[in-house]
């Protein structure tokens, strides 16, 4: 608490974390369970309700501004910490080379695509980066994940936080357009449920709440394998922040740009308790219900940091910006989903 006072008023940092919490039980509890908008999934309506209460400008929302930038940075970090508790080391082993080979191929190729079609019609760098890793890894997790690798000077600071809030903006509507347009696809495709749920959505889907509504369609069996392939490529988060780190620091040596910490690699250290959490839920007997009430814990906290997001959105710079790095976005999908179509039917 100590920390806290010192950044920023109490005050503002309890109306923050009241206001974030309403939406992400609103969210998580209600909202993400209704029929329709399961397919959207928790984070996304967290990250929609936070911008409802961005248009409601009373001195409450206002007071709460320093409280919501430390929620939406801090309590993101923990969040993804916590969510390592999902990831079972065994089910990812058990599920084979060829899944996690699969994991590794989306995420690097989809990640080095985006970008560059993103770069090639003239997208800033660190959105395209933003917005190629949110495509690739597990959608607005992902782009929170990365985004303390991207650094910038105290000047571009304002821009980048523009650029996070668009980049899970991108995917977020990108995985549920895609989520639907597999779901439909699935009677005319002819896939075991191991190759539609297993390879096919939980490959190429963005977040972990698309790959289960797209899975889910598919039967049990489906359901299940989607999860473990989603999963798989949860776990690349912790290296791709690393890897994304030291190119970033490389460009900006290359190209003479200053940061804050122009010349240090910056080592995300939220990503190793990740990595701790998962080996901690994997071996450790701590009981189903435990490691249930840790996950919904974790979404909480991510809920709560996407509201934050969305309380800080930047309607106007979503409408100049957004069309070239969502068209990216939009072709890399594409190229994904097909990609992954004919992987699960000559391999899986």
């Amino acid at each position: 608490m100590k920390a806290i006072i010192e950044t920023m008023s109490t005050r503002s940092f309890w109306v923050a974390a009241i206001f974030t919490l309403i939406c992400a039980v609103a969210g998580g509890s209600f909202l993400a369970t209704l029929p329709y908008l399961a397919v959207v999934g928790s984070l996304v309506i967290s990250l929609l309700l936070g911008m409802v209460f961005q248009v409601w400008r009373t001195g409450g929302v206002n007071a709460a501004e320093s409280g919501i930038g430390f929620i939406s940075n801090k309590f993101l970090r923990l969040g993804i910490i916590l969510l390592g508790f999902k990831l079972n080391l065994i089910d990812l082993a058990a599920a084979g080379v060829k899944t996690i080979t699969l994991a590794i191929f989306v995420v690097t190729g989809t990640i080095i695509l985006t970008y560059w079609i993103a770069r090639k019609m003239g997208v800033d760098p660190a959105l395209s980066i933003l917005t190629a890793s949110g495509t690739g890894i597990c959608g607005a997790a992902a782009v929170m994940g990365i985004s303390p690798q991207i650094t910038v000077s105290k000047s571009e600071s304002q821009k980048k936080h523009e650029d996070e809030v668009l980049a899970v903006a991108i995917v977020a509507i990108m995985g549920t357009v895609f989520t639907l347009l597999e779901i439909g696809l699935k009677p005319i495709l002819h896939m075991t449920p191991t190759q539609f749920g297993g390879v096919m959505t939980g490959g190429s889907l963005h977040e972990i709440a698309h790959a289960v509504a797209a899975g889910g369609a598919g039967g049990p069996v489906s359901l299940d394998t989607a999860i473990i392939t989603k999963l798989s490529r949860v776990l690349m988060l912790a290296p791709a922040a690393f890897i994304i780190g030291a190119w970033w620091q490389r460009q900006a040596k290359k190209h003479g740009v200053q940061s804050e910490t122009n010349g240090k690699l910056p080592i995300p250290w939220f990503m190793a308790g990740f990595i701790l959490a998962s080996v901690i839920g994997t071996f450790v007997p701590l009981g189903a219900t435990v490691l249930t009430w840790l996950v919904k814990l974790a979404y909480i906290f991510l809920g709560m940091a996407m509201a934050a997001l969305g309380m800080s959105v930047n309607f106007r710079v979503i409408a100049n910006r957004g069309a070239k790095p969502f068209t990216a976005s939009a072709i890399a999908s594409t190229i994904l989903l097909i990609f992954v179509a004919v992987v699960s039917k000559l391999f899986f």
